[in-house]
């Protein structure tokens, strides 16, 4: 499933995915990397069991990176209203600090 390179002449690390070893820079968070990977793998294996799983495996990985990104999009737009309602909140704060 992941195999993780790590050969001390080598300058940066490889994780296979999917059946392509991909490199990645010293320092990057492999830990995080590998979790990636595996959410990427998860999915890949839950679209081959449907229905109409016999597409390529160009058409799922691009179908899975568009879910990926909307779920991006839709953690950004949920950041974004929290980060407004805290503003607001803290502007509420120093109104009544302000009053007393």
């Amino acid at each position: 499933m992941f195999r993780l390179k790590d050969p001390v002449e080598e300058q940066s690390y490889n994780l296979n995915v999917l059946g392509l070893d991909i490199a990645f820079r010293p320092g990057a968070n492999m830990e995080r990397a590998i979790r990636a990977a595996r959410i990427l793998e998860e999915r890949f294996a839950e679209h081959k069991s449907r229905p109409n799983g016999s597409q390529s495996k160009e058409i799922i990985l691009t179908f899975l990176a568009l879910g990926l990104a909307d779920e991006l999009l839709q953690m950004k737009i949920t950041q974004e209203a929290t980060q407004n309602r805290v503003e607001a909140l803290l502007e509420k704060i120093e109104k009544s600090s302000q009053v007393t």
